[in-house]
């Protein structure tokens, strides 16, 4: 007999453990005097009995495995007893729901009088499913930062996913969020050499908007790190760039792109091993060119900026006939007044400053932003995220440089 009792205990075990719970029935207890857990149970058990049916019978379905333990967690307090009854179910949402509702019916345990509360019908596989999607978040960021090679062109697809909307300001220089709470800093020439780092997961890239006046916050910031390495392209300008900041912000290593590439277009395996390979801003200063010397940085920068104004004025002699059209709208306009420019090529009513970016968001056929005044970060900005490729203004504004997604033609260079 005994034998056969084991046997029985056995597949009830395997039975059980073959369900897979779907819910938890949370409901919260109160009793008016002092009873047991075992009193508890027994209320539950036999106040529920016939009251469902057979096929709801809380006995059955615990034998069947379609519901699991009974537990109760009790506390006793001045001569009353309070807790919580937790029962997890196999069974579909409809039958759980019912289960949990004639667990409020029961009004006395033993002869106390009893309040039952059902507080939540918790979905297990719903929280397990949280708990995979933020587990998976954890074991792709090991993904990343390992390096597997084998691995690199599916989790560059993802990241790009994760990195997007990522990119941040920092007094008016755009970074990644980890900027101020990473011990290191990596200071680059431009936005876009910002938002193409952040794409690899690096997060603590700053622009410092290329040759120019360098702002007194990212001297500050430099001063707080540990490391400071400069990120510069693979050409002259780069190089210039170094000159002019090494004066006066704190470098302790330099990266440089390849010959005659940006950092803003470098791929993933290239700008690592540009960075794994940086080198101490001595060593660095050192091997540039002797005729070139650090004190004449400035005539270097000078040089430059003229030459890229010749090439500027030199693409104006191609600009397009429309282009030339739009510029005759400039002299119609007040001063820093705006203008859009139609698909159709008729034009809107002219918007101040003040009402630009929301103009731009409800200009959905605008091709072209015309702009009685310097075109400054900000106003290309606005074009870009209205999805407006041209822009016309006067002369360069604050912050100003030549991008991809919008082209601006000036007519300063175009009279």
């Amino acid at each position: 007999m005994e034998r056969k009792n084991n046997k029985g205990g056995h597949k009830g075990g395997a039975g059980k453990s073959s369900k897979v719970m779907k819910y938890l029935i949370k409901a919260d207890l109160k009793v008016n005097g002092n009873v047991q857990r075992k009193d508890i149970i027994g209320a539950i058990m036999g106040q529920t009995e016939g009251l469902l049916g057979d096929d709801l019978e809380l006995r059955k379905l615990q034998r069947t495995a379609r519901i699991g333990h009974v537990d109760v967690e009790v506390k006793s307090s001045g001569g009353k007893v309070s807790g919580e009854i937790l029962i997890p179910s196999s069974m579909d949402n409809v039958e759980t729901a019912i289960i949990a509702s004639s667990l409020e019916t029961i009004d006395r345990i033993g002869p106390c009088a009893a309040k039952i509360t059902v507080t939540e019908i918790q979905d297990v596989r719903s929280t397990k499913v949280n708990t995979v999607i933020d587990r998976a978040k954890d074991l792709l960021l090991v993904m990343v930062n390992s390096g597997d090679a084998a691995t690199r062109t599916v989790i560059e697809e993802v990241r790009s996913v994760l990195t997007v909307g990522t990119a941040k300001n920092y007094h008016g220089l755009t970074c990644g969020p980890n900027v101020e709470s990473s011990d290191s800093l990596i200071i680059v020439e431009g936005r876009n050499d910002v938002r193409n780092l952040l794409n690899f997961g690096v997060k603590n890239a700053i622009s410092c908007d290329g040759a120019g006046t360098i702002k007194q916050e990212l001297i500050d910031l430099a001063a707080t790190k540990e490391n400071v390495i400069l990120a510069i392209d693979g050409d002259r300008g780069g190089e210039m760039l170094f000159r002019q900041l090494n004066e006066t912000i704190k470098i302790d290593f330099v990266a440089q792109a390849p010959v005659g590439q940006e950092w803003e277009l470098l791929p993933q395996k290239t700008a690592t091993k540009c960075l794994s390979q940086k080198v101490e801003t001595s060593k660095f200063a050192a091997k540039l060119p002797a005729d070139a010397p650090t004190e004449d940085a400035d005539a270097w920068l000078a040089e430059a900026e003229e030459g890229e104004g010749e090439e500027a004025e030199a693409e104006a002699e191609e600009a397009p006939a429309e282009v030339h059209e739009y510029f005759d709208h400039i002299a119609d306009l007040k001063a820093n007044n705006a203008v859009f420019v139609k698909v159709d090529g008729t034009i809107s009513d002219a918007v101040g400053p003040s009402k630009l970016a929301a103009a731009a968001e409800e200009a959905e056929d605008a091709v072209a932003i015309v702009f009685n005044g310097a075109v400054s970060d900000r106003i290309l900005d606005i074009a870009s995220e209205a999805s407006i490729d041209t822009v016309i203004g006067t002369k360069e504004g604050k912050g100003f440089a030549t991008r991809d997604d919008v082209k601006a033609w000036l007519t300063e260079k175009h009279a």
